[in-house]
């Protein structure tokens, strides 16, 4: 804990002149999201409000909000931990994207689309695996999703698949082989990618679905290998 409270502190500066519980609760996101607090972990008030300087109202107002976005839980008598996502919580989550993520490509309207977002992600894949870099390629591919749904041009959207993103992560944290789960993917996501680029949004859609069907298997797979069916 000490290790992760030095680091945290770097992140201070981030808040500026403006603490907020917003902005508290974005630094925290991103951590959790990353792995830096991980799945079960007990998160200390004093430690943490310490380590960014923040108030203990302010910090529990942002452990409020973590909490309603499903990151975070609040244990009676027992303090607030990182959440751990139940089997029943991870096919959840792959319902929702493969409800948002097909609409949003099937929604997008005549082409060119704009790429470039989907393009950076990929490179950033390819990057991460030639480094055999595994949990930096399934950040690459969370990162290609997000940039998919922004192709939507809504604010709500981004804001909803943010929250379902970071809790996707509280599952890949506790897989055992990034490597085999995230690997296969690389690939699909240059296809989908290649297939919007010729236009083809009906051939991306039907793609899309095949993975997000594809990646749903694997992850709970592996997930209830490593928790168990009870999460």
């Amino acid at each position: 804990m000490a290790e992760q409270l030095t680091g945290l502190a770097d992140d201070r500066a981030l808040l500026g002149r403006t603490s907020t519980a917003e902005r508290v609760s974005d630094i925290l996101r991103s951590r959790v999201a990353e792995g830096y607090f991980p799945p079960g972990t007990r998160l200390s008030e004093d430690s943490i409000g310490g380590a960014l300087g923040v108030s203990r109202n302010t910090l529990r107002e942002a452990f409020r909000l973590l909490t309603h976005e499903r990151l975070l839980v609040h244990e009676l008598n027992r303090g607030v931990f990182v959440r751990v996502l139940t089997v029943e919580d991870v096919e959840d989550i792959y319902r929702t994207r493969s409800l948002v993520e097909c609409a949003v490509v099937r929604g997008l309207g005549e082409p060119p689309y704009a790429l470039d977002g989907l393009a950076s992600a990929v490179t950033e894949g390819q990057l991460a695996t030639v480094e055999s870099d595994w949990k930096g390629l399934g950040t690459a591919n969370i990162h290609f999703h997000r940039e998919l749904v922004a192709l939507a041009g809504s604010t709500r959207t981004d804001e909803l698949m943010r929250s379902v993103f970071a809790e996707l992560r509280l599952a890949f944290h506790l897989v055992d082989d990034p490597r085999r789960l995230h690997e296969p993917y690389l690939v699909r996501n240059r296809q989908i990618l290649h297939a919007l680029g010729a236009g083809d949004r009906d051939e991306a859609e039907k793609q899309l679905s095949v993975y997000l069907a594809d990646s749903r298997h694997r992850v709970v797979e592996a997930y209830r290998r490593r928790v168990g069916d009870d999460g």
